[in-house]
C-alpha cells in the first residue's frame, strides 16, 4: 500500500528557504515522484518532479533555479527544497507518485497523493 505523508511546511518571509518532506512507503522503482501545490482559489499546478532513480528531474518555469527536488539514498524520502521564496509561493504543497516512471507535469498520471502541507511566504 502506497503512502504518502507530507511535512515542512510554515509561514516564513520573502527571500527565506524552506524544505520540505514526503515520507513515502510501499513506492517501488517502476515510480516516479512530483510536489504540485495549490493556492487558493486556484487550480493545482506543477512544481517539480523526479524518478525514482534520481537521474531525471523536471521543473516549473516558476521555480527553476530556486526549488530542488531529490530523492535520499534510502528512498524514503523525496524532498523539495525550495530557495528565495516568494508571496506568490504561497500554497498548499502536495506529494504525489505515478507510475508511469516519468516526471510527468501532468496532474492527472498521478496516482497516489499526500494530504497536503500549508506553506506561506509573507511580504
Amino acid at each position: 500500500q502506497v503512502q504518502l505523508v507530507e511535512s515542512g511546511g510554515r509561514l516564513v518571509q520573502t527571500g527565506d528557504s524552506l524544505r520540505l518532506s514526503c515520507a513515502v512507503s510501499g513506492i517501488t522503482s517502476k515510480y516516479a515522484m512530483g510536489w504540485f501545490r495549490q493556492a487558493p482559489g486556484k487550480e493545482r499546478e506543477f512544481v517539480a518532479a523526479i524518478t525514482w532513480s534520481g537521474f531525471a528531474t523536471n521543473y516549473a518555469d516558476a521555480v527553476k533555479g530556486r526549488f530542488t527536488i531529490s530523492i535520499d539514498n534510502a528512498k524514503t524520502t523525496v524532498y523539495l527544497r525550495m530557495n528565495n521564496l516568494k508571496p506568490e509561493d504561497t500554497a498548499v504543497y502536495y506529494c504525489a507518485a505515478n507510475d508511469q516512471r516519468v516526471p510527468s507535469t501532468l496532474a492527472h498520471l498521478y496516482d497516489y497523493w499526500g494530504q497536503g502541507t500549508q506553506v506561506a511566504v509573507s511580504s
